[in-house]
């Protein structure tokens, strides 16, 4: 957030979450055409959140605009990555795991990533 920013649904009020809109989007537009399944983690402290789960985004940042732990974003990869491909992951069973919890990173959800072989 711009310091002197009081509106939180001007994104004009954010310095760089215009450009994470718009590579999630971008993003989005990659798996489309090549089935890839990303799973997306965007954003950063004090992020427009809304809008970057809206640009289709599985989880980002800084819903209650607040600076987040760095570790963050690392626990919720590792989560999504280390379990079987066949669950979803909600943002509830990560988020004890979390500094701030769901006021720090919050998202729709997805599958795991991990292929038993």
């Amino acid at each position: 957030m711009i310091k002197r920013g009081t509106r939180y649904n001007d994104i004009y009020n954010y310095r760089n979450s215009r450009y994470f809109i718009n590579t999630v989007k971008e993003a989005r537009r990659y798996d489309k055409e090549n089935n890839a399944n990303l799973v997306i983690f965007a954003g950063a402290c004090q992020s427009y959140f809304e809008a970057i789960i809206s640009a289709g985004a599985n989880f980002a940042s800084s819903p209650a605009r607040i600076l987040i732990d760095f570790l963050d974003p690392l626990i919720v990869a590792e989560k999504i990555a280390c379990t079987e491909k066949y669950k979803y992951i909600t943002i509830d069973d990560i988020a004890r795991e979390l500094r701030d919890g769901t006021k720090g990173v919050s998202g729709v959800g997805a599958n795991g990533k991990m292929k038993k072989e």
